[in-house]
């Protein structure tokens, strides 16, 4: 039995590590694709570019793996179907839950190692990735500069009719760092060079003027005109602390981490409580008076506000503790999830005659989608308080692994199988046939 589990886990390991690449592959182009525009603007080096994307890999992975994992299994018992191996296995007296054993026991596995990345390292690279990205968009001030428009970089004002890479001409710079009237700086054309990683700004400007105005007397205006003049801007402030927790979102901190968090805002939520009950008793009090002077109609409405206020206040609070137990759930429902694609995929693989990888990505697709549709509307959901968090998160894998179950009853008794040739022509038929019609 040890050779035939070693066998099955042999037949799912090559599928599984090409899908990995495969998805990740197409999740990482569409990543490519929403930061080239600011590759292309800033000009990323090499090294920036390779953080970007290695920082990037982490929060893909944790998506590719569990459809990694459904696409293997269904290639893998699909292939022993297609073979007729499970035929045979069956006349052995080996059943189809001895064959999933040991691709049970990998995803078990595979699940711990998973809550251990989602929970504990893809946070760090989140916020890393984060703190990269801030720095990088502001690694090219000249990029902001945009032609006939002013931009301001620290205490001063740049505007330029034309802007061309590094190059601007008819530059007009307004200097506010020193005095209380600006200082002009005219010039025909000038250079930007950036250096500290674009945390030290340099205009060398060329064939200009620069005007200025006494802060003692306003009618002394001064005129200079230069051949070629340097403005340094340094330490522009883009370093950005990556080690900083207190900048943290709710996807850049482990569970461990929001479960105390929350145990504080739930200790803020019961002060305001308290402090609502004091204020409502003490209306209380004024209201049973019979006679209400006048300042304690102003105090009534003072205290309704606060109710108010405070009452707001609470429900914000209640929100983010909402949001922060829907992202704990969320992290290990994905792991699991690993785990649920097993039992979900051994059936569909044993159903479909066939081991062809484009089909199995095909229906790996379909129920992925929507599998992330439904953790994305849970996740709304329970943000919003209209879901309890564990069902928002966990839906999803409860009725994947229902079904999961089901078809492994339904197979291990009939060994029903879902002729996809048959299907292929009936769907061409179907296309074929409202083309014609059109």
């Amino acid at each position: 039995m040890k050779i035939l589990e070693k066998y099955i886990l042999k037949e799912a390991f090559k599928p599984f590590l090409l899908s990995v690449i495969i998805v990740t592959f197409i999740f990482l182009i569409d990543k490519i694709i929403d930061l080239m525009n600011l590759i292309i603007e800033k000009r990323l080096d090499l090294p920036s570019i390779i953080s970007v994307f290695s920082l990037s890999l982490p929060f893909i992975v944790a998506l590719s793996i569990p459809m990694s994992v459904l696409v293997a299994t269904i290639i893998t018992f699909g292939r022993l179907s297609v073979d007729n191996e499970l035929v045979a296995f069956k006349s052995c007296g080996i059943n189809i839950y001895k064959l999933m054993r040991s691709t049970v026991l990998a995803a078990i596995l595979l699940t711990i190692v998973m809550i251990f990345f989602n929970n504990d390292f893809l946070p760090e690279t989140n916020h890393q990735l984060k703190n990269l990205l801030i720095r990088l968009h502001h690694r090219r001030p000249v990029s902001a500069i945009r032609p006939g428009t002013f931009t301001t970089i620290k205490n001063h004002t740049i505007f330029a009719f034309d802007v061309n890479e590094d190059e601007l001409r008819r530059v007009t710079i307004f200097d506010k760092s020193d005095g209380q009237f600006p200082t002009t700086i005219t010039a025909e054309r000038g250079e930007v060079i950036l250096t500290d990683g674009g945390n030290n700004f340099m205009a060398i400007l060329y064939n200009g003027q620069i005007h200025e105005r006494d802060d003692v007397d306003p009618n002394l205006y001064t005129v200079s005109s230069f051949a070629r003049f340097t403005l340094h801007l340094p330490d522009l402030g883009y370093d950005v602390n990556v080690e900083d927790t207190e900048h943290r979102g709710d996807r850049e901190i482990t569970t461990k981490q929001m479960t105390k968090i929350n145990e504080e805002r739930r200790k803020e939520v019961e002060q305001i409580v308290q402090t609502i009950q004091s204020i409502e008793e003490r209306n209380q009090e004024i209201q049973q008076m019979n006679y209400i002077p006048s300042h304690l109609n102003r105090e009534l409405a003072r205290n309704e506000s606060l109710i108010k206020m405070s009452t707001n206040k609470m429900n914000d609070i209640k929100q983010r503790i909402r949001e922060f137990q829907v992202e704990i759930h969320k992290k290990y429902a994905i792991a699991v999830a690993c785990l649920i694609f097993v039992i979900l995929g051994v059936p569909i693989g044993m159903m479909i005659k066939t081991s062809g990888v484009g089909v199995a990505f095909s229906i790996s697709t379909l129920i992925f989608i929507i599998y992330y549709i439904g953790l994305v509307t849970g996740e709304q959901l329970g943000g919003q308080g209209q879901v309890p968090p564990f069902f928002a998160m966990w839906t999803p894998n409860i009725i994947f692994a229902i079904i999961g179950v089901y078809l492994i009853v339904k197979s291990t008794k009939d060994m029903a199988t879902i002729d996809m040739v048959r299907w292929k022509n009936i769907l061409f038929r179907f296309f074929k046939k409202r083309s014609n019609n059109q």
